[in-house]
Order: C-alpha cells, then sequence, then structure tokens
C-alpha cells in the first residue's frame, strides 16, 4: 500500500489555518482521496488533555522549556496514535500546526533553547515528517485582532504581546526560506477563496 501524504499549516494567532484545514479536507474527498483532519498541541486523547494544559491559563503559566516538553509528550502521542497509522493505512493527513510551531513558539518567539528542540525532533519525529507545509503570512496585529473575535478560554498564547507574535512571523519565515521544496507560503490577508485556491493549486504542484 502506498504511504499516505503528510500535509502540515502553519502561521501566527487568526491566520485562518483552521477554515483552509477543512477547504483541504474537502477538495480531497472530491479528488476521492481519503484523507483525516487533526491538530496540535491535540489529535489523540492523551494529546488533548496536554492541549489544556498549554492553551488555557495566563501567558506565563509555564516556562518555554516547559512549553516544549509538554508540546513534545503531546506530539509523540499524536504521532503513535493518529498520524503514523493513517500515513500507513495510505490516508493523507492535513495537520493544523506540528513541529516548526514549536520552533517558532517555544523557540524563537519563547527562547526555548534550539539544541533542546532539535533533539526531541530526532527522538521522537521519526518518519512523521512533512511532505508539505503551508505558512499562512498575516501581519500579527491583524491576525491577533481577529483571533480576539474569537474568543474562547484557549487564548493564552495569544496573550502572550506583539513583540513576542512578531518574532513569531520572523521564524516562520526563516523557517520557510530555508526549505522552499517543503514550504509554501500563502498571503493569509487574501479572501478565503482566494487563499484556498492558492492551497489546491501548491497541493496539485507537488503532491498530485
Amino acid at each position: 500500500m502506498t504511504r499516505g501524504r503528510f500535509i502540515t499549516f502553519e502561521g501566527g494567532e487568526g491566520a485562518g489555518k483552521s477554515t483552509q484545514v477543512g477547504r483541504l479536507r474537502e477538495r480531497l474527498d472530491q479528488a476521492q482521496i481519503a484523507a483525516i483532519v487533526t491538530r496540535e498541541p491535540g489529535g489523540s486523547p492523551g494529546a488533548e488533555a496536554i492541549r489544556t494544559l498549554l492553551v488555557t491559563g495566563a501567558a506565563d503559566r509555564w516556562s518555554a522549556t516547559t512549553e516544549t516538553l509538554l508540546m513534545y509528550a503531546a506530539r509523540a502521542d499524536h504521532i503513535e496514535r493518529t498520524i503514523s497509522p493513517a500515513l500507513e493505512r495510505g490516508q493523507w493527513v492535513i495537520c493544523d500546526r506540528f513541529a516548526d510551531s514549536t520552533r517558532a513558539y517555544q523557540g524563537a518567539a519563547g527562547g526555548a533553547a534550539e539544541a533542546l528542540i532539535a533533539g526531541l525532533e530526532a527522538a521522537v519525529l521519526g518518519d512523521a515528517r512533512p511532505d508539505l507545509t503551508f505558512m499562512f503570512d498575516l501581519p500579527p496585529e491583524l491576525g491577533l485582532a481577529r483571533a480576539a473575535g474569537r474568543g474562547g478560554a484557549e487564548a493564552r498564547f495569544e496573550s502572550k504581546g506583539l513583540a513576542f507574535h512578531q518574532r513569531l512571523r520572523e521564524r516562520f519565515l526563516s523557517i520557510a526560506e530555508s526549505e522552499p521544496d517543503r514550504w509554501a507560503v500563502i498571503d493569509a490577508a487574501q479572501t478565503p477563496d482566494a487563499v484556498a485556491l492558492a492551497v489546491w493549486r501548491a497541493v496539485e504542484e507537488r503532491l498530485l
């Protein structure tokens, strides 16, 4: 059986990733490609329990190092129980955030040691490496304004301040520039229809 493809969506808060994850799933369904949608932190029962610890509470609830360890505990379970089994069944996996978010959020923006993150990547990811990663690029001021309109309890990272989110954007763009074969940078300020079209064109060109 042919292994499935692994697509990840990255970007700052309020960039519209979750909407586009759903739209890509619909396009794959229309193309008769079996796919699952998942997210991080989360994506498996154990990882969802850890998610609650990470995305709720005060901005300074955890240090960047502790966040990194929690993220990778959740990610290990997610890979073992959801991502790897789906890929082995030949399904495509569409994931709202993955390991690059740890590099950006906990690493560049939060200050966790790059060596710690690299070591955990090497130990945990295994073959679960994305075939294609979208970076939804948006000025952080606009993204945070959009995110503020969502409300809800999961706003811990949104509350970390503009400077944090500016560092976050810079790091995502630098990773994308360093790995152009894997990344596609999308202007997330476009209309949802325009973004969806750009996403689908990249999938067609690179994976189909």
